[in-house]
């Protein structure tokens, strides 16, 4: 199914992690194989997630720093403790009256290079340990703020309660954090819905191999 020495990509489906994808690689491979993910995608998430198997792994850091694009929902008037929808609610909020020209205003400010901070559930690790496994245990712990880059943000669609957007990036940046960020500047709160990673740098759909139960095909 796979080979030893070689750079590829696959589509996520919503549900499993990443780690999983990469074990069920593993699985479909006879032989014992070197694998590695080129950054992990969230389990609610679907989109790209590029793989290295045997001496192409070290190319997993510089594959990590190409530039992502993705298809994020963002739904208003709420926040969860994990910045998406499979956390609690925590906060709740009015959401006032928003047109496009409004929504567009606020995402320019996210343009360029801007700091930002990890969401309490993430990778991101203290002492060796995910920071999710702190949060899982009721330990929150704020990470510093981090130098991110947005190359392009757009507003792709929009309601009275949920807003969609494009957004293309590059290395470290959470859009868990980027949501959150951009209905508090909307005068509310927010939390993502839904989220697409269409590719990572050359990688997209349609040049990856399709996961589905644990089954592989072509796209």
């Amino acid at each position: 199914m796979i080979n030893d020495n070689e750079v590829f990509s696959v589509w996520k489906s919503a549900g499993p992690t990443s780690f999983e994808v990469v074990s069920a690689l593993k699985k479909s491979h006879k032989e014992k194989i070197k694998i590695g993910h080129c950054g992990a995608l969230d389990p609610f998430a679907e989109g790209v997630i590029v793989i290295c198997t045997g001496t192409k792994t070290k190319k997993i850091e510089s594959i990590m720093a190409l530039k992502k694009e993705y298809i994020a929902t963002i739904s208003l008037g709420l926040e969860t403790d994990s910045l998406d929808l499979t956390g609690e609610v925590i906060k709740a909020s009015e959401v006032p009256n928003i047109d496009e020209n409004l929504i567009n205003n606020v995402l320019q400010k996210f343009k360029g290079k801007i700091k930002q901070t990890a969401p309490y559930f993430s990778a991101l690790k203290l002492n060796g340990v995910p920071l999710y496994k702190y949060a899982r245990n009721d330990i929150f712990i704020r990470k510093k703020t981090r130098n991110i880059e947005i190359y392009d943000i757009r507003l792709l669609d929009y309601n009275s309660k949920k807003i969609q957007i494009y957004v293309k990036c590059g290395r470290g940046t959470y859009i868990r954090s980027l949501a959150k960020d951009i209905a508090i500047n909307l005068n509310t709160l927010g939390y993502l819905t839904s989220l697409t990673r269409k590719a990572v740098g050359p990688f997209n759909k349609n040049n990856s191999i399709m996961i589905k139960n644990e089954y592989f095909k072509k796209n």
